[in-house]
Formats: C-alpha cells, structure tokens, sequence
C-alpha cells in the first residue's frame, strides 16, 4: 500500500491534528477568541467522527494502524464524548475568570490519541496514542492553575503516570523481545500454542500498565484525588472518552496479538475485575464527596467492562462496549449536573449539599436520580441493559463465580447511589441553589433522557453496531 493510501486510512486523525496545530496558531495570536476555538475544535471533532464512519478499511503504515469496524465504533462514540466536553467546559471556565484557548485544543490532541488507541497495530502506535492522550489530560487537570487541589491533580496523575508507562514499556519490551516483533499478527503467530514465560511476564506489565489508565484496581490509586481536585468538566472528560480508548486498546491487545494465551491472560482479567468490582463497591461507601464517591463508582465499572472482555469471546468483547458507550453517557451526564450546581458560589460537591435538590433544581435533580438509578443497574435504565449484556456473556464463557461475585458488588454499591437519591428526595434544603447555567443544565437534562426512555431506541442500533465491532477482532 502506498503513502497516499496510508494516509486515507488516517484521514480522521489528520482532521485532529491539522485542527489543533491550526487552533493553536490561531489562540496565541488571537488568545481572547475562545469561542471560535471552540466552535471550530468542536466542528473538527464531528468531522473526524464522520470521517471515521465512511472511510474504508485496511491496514496502513506497516501494520501500525488499523481501520477496521472496530475502529471506527469507537472513534465516532469517543470524538462524540470530546465534542461534549468543549462547550461543558469552557463557559465553566470563564466564569471563573479562567479564559484558556488550549482547553479545546486539549481536547483534540487527546482525542487524536484515543483516535490511535483504538486503531492500534503494533506495540510502537499503542505506546504512541497511549501517552499522546496522557500527556493532554496530565495538562487538563491542571489547568485551573489558581486552584490548590487542581495543582495537586495534576502532579499526582503526572507522578502515577509516569510510572503507568514504565510498566507499559517494560512489558512492551519484554514482548518484543521475545517474540521478536512488535506488530500484534507477529506477536499472535509466535504464541499460537500459548505463551512462554517471557512474553507471559511481558503480557503481565503490559496489563498492569493499562489497567492503570482504565483506573482498575489495584492500579487506581490516582483517581480519586484526581477526580475530587481536577475542573468538574475535565472530570466528566477524564471519566468518559478515555476509559473507552483504554478499553479497546486492551481488547485489541489481547484478542489479536494474544489469542493463543487466552487462557493464562483471561485469569489476570479476572481478577483485576473482580477486585475492581469489590474496591469500588465497599470503598465508596464512606465517601461523602461526590466526585470520589464516583471515582470508586468508576473503578466499579471498569471492573464490569473487564469481566465481559474477560469472557475472552466475540460476545464478550460485545458486552464490553455496549457496557462501556452507556456508561461514558452516564458518567458524563452526572458531572454535567454537578458543573451546573452551585449555592451562593460554592460548587457543591457533597451529598449533604444534595440535601433537598428536587425542590431547588427539579430537572437537574430528575437527571441525577436516572444517573444513579442507572449505575444502580436498576431497570429500565441504560445501566440495567449494559451489565445485562456483561453479565450474559460470563456465564455463557462459564464464569459463574465471577458473575455472581459482580452481582453482589453492585447490590453493596446501591447504598451508596440510594444515599444520593435520599438525600436529594427526602432531606431539608440548606438553601437556594444558584441559578444552573444553560450548558451544563442541558447537557445533563439530554443525557438524563438517554438513560430512560431514549436507551431504550438506542439499544436496537448500539447493540447491532457493536457486535460488527467485536467480530473485527476476530474472536470465536
């Protein structure tokens, strides 16, 4: 294949690039047009969402980059997400006297990772997209530079990054070495009948280095600080798009350069999830702040996500993404509705704060409620279909003891959702809110809305859509 073609199949990564190379010129010098950054940031993002849902398929740049229908399912959910997160975020930050141009700017650079992530064919293009999108939010958690804690966000996700990618190099390295090849069909041919001790160890630092951006437990060590200091906006990126990058990077991973060790890999998924389930569940019971008390709800997740992948089936990969594009709606939907709140200028971040919000804020309340009820898992909110679809394909992989394991995890972690929800519903208001700004408050009322009734329309195309995904990965 020759250059020009190489770079049709990368047609929405250029989009990304040329627009924040171009955006950035544009910014430093003319730093007040914050809008029309914005504006033309968000138009790149639906372009290259477009893009990646036409363009054909193939396999460009040696193998490094694959467009595939998995590909192109992630990139259109994943520039979406980022598109959401431009216009949650900058009004939030210039009412707090914080006009920043690289915000969005920031937002394309990470999404063209994450773009590089999901197309991912070698070990070289997931190192690449992995740090490309690192290095973006590193900056994003930091950028409210006044602010203490945002500073402390920033260091410790730079610190604990930093160390990520050691293991992920580490184990890349070892890969290679052993197998002699980075591009993922020579990894797969050289472990058909399973993998020998150094690319086992390899695969075990090669996991363990994207568990940590998936924020997986015992690798999520920095999400809760993060998620409480960082910009309200930012977490709702933070908590969204990225997951779903990582999560495919790790399917893509596993299933096309490891799927002759299945077997041994499926057993370190496993766990991983399941100790992500447990640790989300019983350590977001005692928290009262909102932003880590959906840290822990997180890691819950991811842990979900990674017991449908573990499954080790086209089923399973299925699951994972079904669960995972309901999910990033969720999440940013409730930090939508926390950037929309605030009592004589204070965020309020608290469940206390929460205290008798149906009467201050009825549609952002309604919203948070379906956000809660639905990472509950209680039908029939989108929550409910996805670990549906998780759940069905560990037992049909015949991991019964997991399933039930995940089970009682969410039953433990409905306290925590409940709790919300009484305090919402039931406690005495502390006072007036202030009045919700229109951004924030419409993107949490839309979204509230796909969790119940729209997800219920949406699933008979989401769930189709993402089974052409699985298949690309060529699973049984």
């Amino acid at each position: 294949m020759n250059f020009a073609a190489d770079l049709s199949l990368a047609f929405p990564e250029l989009i990304l690039a040329a627009g924040a190379l171009a955006l950035l010129v544009v910014g430093a010098f003319a730093p007040r047009a914050t809008a029309a950054v914005s504006a033309a940031a968000v138009v790149a993002l639906l372009g290259a969402a477009v893009a990646a849902a036409t363009q054909p398929f193939g396999v460009a740049f040696g193998g490094g980059l694959i467009a595939d229908a998995a590909a192109a399912f992630s990139k259109v959910a994943i520039y979406a997400a980022s598109a959401v997160a431009i216009p949650l975020g900058q009004p939030w930050f210039e009412r707090r006297g914080v006009r920043n141009f690289e915000y969005p700017v920031l937002i394309l650079l990470a999404a063209l990772g994450m773009g590089m992530m999901a197309s991912s064919g070698d070990l070289i293009s997931l190192y690449v997209g992995v740090e490309l999108h690192s290095l973006a939010l590193y900056v994003m958690a930091a950028m409210h530079r006044d602010n203490a804690k945002a500073s402390e966000a920033g260091l410790k996700y730079f610190v604990l990054g930093a160390l990520s990618s050691g293991l992920l190099l580490y184990g890349a390295s070892l890969i290679y070495g052993f197998a002699g090849s980075t591009l993922f069909t020579d990894i797969a041919a050289s472990v058909q009948g399973g993998a020998n001790t150094g690319i086992l160890f390899g695969l075990v630092f090669l996991i363990c280095g994207l568990a940590f951006k998936v924020s997986a437990a015992p690798f999520h060590m920095w999400t809760p600080d993060v998620y409480e200091g960082a910009p309200t906006p930012v977490v709702a990126f933070f908590a969204a798009a990225p997951k779903l990058a990582a999560m495919v990077l790790f399917a893509r991973a596993l299933a096309e350069a490891f799927p002759g060790a299945t077997a041994q890999w499926q057993q370190v998924i496993v766990a991983i999830a399941l100790i992500s389930i447990a640790v989300g569940a019983f350590a977001g019971l005692v928290q009262r702040n909102l932003k880590r008390l959906w840290a822990y709800s997180s890691i819950a997740n991811v842990g979900y996500a990674l017991l449908g992948l573990s499954a080790g089936t086209q089923e399973g990969v299925q699951s994972m993404l079904v669960f995972m594009v309901l999910y990033m709606i969720d999440v940013t939907g409730f930090f939508a509705c926390l950037a929309a709140l605030s009592r004589r200028g204070r965020p309020m971040e608290t469940i206390d704060d929460m205290a008798g919000l149906i009467k201050e804020q009825p549609g952002i309340a309604l919203a948070m409620t379906a956000f809660s009820l639905s990472a509950l898992g209680l039908p029939p909110f989108s929550g409910f279909w996805a670990k549906v679809v998780v759940f069905q394909a560990a037992l049909d992989a015949g991991l019964w003891g997991p399933a039930v394991a995940g089970l009682v995890g969410s039953v433990v972690a409905a306290f925590y959702y409940l709790r919300l929800i009484k305090a919402m519903w039931f406690d005495a208001s502390p006072g007036a809110t202030d009045k919700a700004p229109f951004e924030a408050r419409g993107t949490a009322i839309a979204l509230g809305l796909f969790s119940f009734p729209v997800v219920l329309v949406a699933l008979t195309w989401i769930y189709p859509a993402a089974g052409v995904a699985a298949r690309a990965f060529g699973l049984s």
